[in-house]
């Protein structure tokens, strides 16, 4: 290798070199993400579907894309429910799957 290469080439510290300092796994707020974050405080599905976990940003196409932090999904019983987008990650699915199979069972492909 030369010194050029060396100059412009980034070491990250791996093993005991890494930064040792640990996020306080007590505090409410850690997430990747602000728009993950359940509110502590009771919200009704009105104020839940308002919420953007991302908001207008660029996605892998270029596309500028929203996602919802909740899916509001209509109950059999007629009324409506907020799914968390991560929290009730797999609830959203099973609806999906729901949502793609005919009245005989069978899977509608689309």
């Amino acid at each position: 290798m030369n010194n050029n290469n060396q100059e412009n080439q980034i070491n990250q510290p791996v093993g005991e070199e890494r930064d040792s300092r640990k996020p306080n796994v007590n505090d409410r707020n850690l997430t990747a993400n602000p728009g993950d974050r359940i509110a502590d405080e009771p919200q009704s599905v009105e104020e839940k579907a308002k919420q953007a976990a991302v908001d207008n940003v660029p996605d892998i196409t270029g596309d500028n894309i929203t996602v919802p932090t909740y899916f509001v999904v209509d109950e059999p019983n007629g009324e409506k429910k907020a799914l968390h987008h991560v929290k009730d990650a797999e609830e959203i699915s099973d609806m999906i799957r729901e949502a793609r199979v005919d009245e005989n069972g069978n899977r509608i492909w689309w």
